[in-house]
């Protein structure tokens, strides 16, 4: 069973009376659709509805819930979540010690008795799940980089910068980040009105090569014009987040895609629900 140990995420608890309550209005995870022993993916956003902080959600006992993110960036979600705490009844904090353990494969779902294993459910067509706690391997995380990235499955830093893209950019629509059900909550009329218009344009791509896909942050070309920007890669695959209609001008007209100066296919990834729009740009609206 492969697995690896994810050194630069960090774990917040919020707990209390009103734990749920609050974080039902701030966060765009539906809460209500969150069961035991699972863990979905969410965002914070900009009133905007940009994206300022994404993580993993879970519970974590009665009234507590556990959010995963990035270790660099917990201390800011710590102060912007206290920001909103206002009178509420809960308390923040994050773990001194936190340990992210990844594992996939037909084996990763853990056995009914181990309470730590959380079911990833970002992975629509995959076993993957995350334990939270010590293990004396550190495994491979260039092999867990690659699944993610072959899977789909974007993250920022890597693959966008917060406070650049909304939900339905890295799919957080499509992997249950985002609930269309609930009640308000900040940011929640932009992304509402994006889903319900259908105005979604910029989207996460599998990116694939024959020779090695440049740098994160290299533009995605069509004839000079950009289209994209390609996010992680792992050899000949990548990620990035590019204009679908702009795509499929391109993939219509038979132009040529240029990660840098590498030529690249790019795809939808097998388990999204989008597809590529049927009216498409023209190059001089591009």
């Amino acid at each position: 069973m492969p697995f690896a140990l994810l050194k630069d995420r960090a774990l917040i608890s919020v707990s209390g009376p009103d734990a749920e309550h609050f974080l039902q209005n701030i966060l765009t995870t539906d809460l209500d659709t969150l069961g035991a022993g699972e863990a979905k993916p969410g965002a914070l956003l900009t009133p905007q509805g940009k994206i300022l902080f994404d993580f993993l959600i879970s519970r974590a006992g009665e009234n507590a819930f556990r959010l995963e993110c990035r270790a660099d960036i917990s201390d800011d979600f710590i102060r912007r979540l206290t920001l909103y705490k206002l009178r509420a009844k809960v308390e923040i904090a994050k773990s001194e010690q936190a340990l992210v353990t990844v594992a996939w494969g037909k084996e990763s779902i853990a056995s009914e008795n181990d309470s730590t294993a959380l079911a990833d459910r970002r992975f629509r067509d995959e076993s993957v799940t995350r334990t939270y706690a010590d293990t004396a391997d550190a495994g491979d995380i260039a092999a867990w980089q690659a699944f993610r990235i072959a899977h789909g499955i974007a993250q920022s830093g890597a693959d966008y910068a917060l406070g650049d893209a909304f939900p339905h950019d890295v799919l957080l629509d499509e992997t249950g980040g985002v609930g269309f059900r609930k009640g308000c909550y900040v940011g929640q009329e932009v992304v509402s009105r994006m889903q319900h218009r259908g105005t979604a344009r910029r989207r996460v791509l599998i990116v694939r090569a024959e020779l090695p896909l440049p740098a994160s942050g290299t533009e995605l070309t069509v004839e000079g014009r950009p289209v994209g920007t390609l996010g992680s890669s792992a050899g000949t695959t990548g990620l990035a987040i590019a204009r679908i209609d702009r795509v499929k001008a391109a993939l219509d007209a038979g132009q040529p895609i240029l990660a840098g100066d590498v030529p690249v296919t790019v795809a939808i990834p097998a388990w999204a629900k989008f597809s590529f729009p049927q009216e498409t740009v023209s190059a001089e609206e591009a």
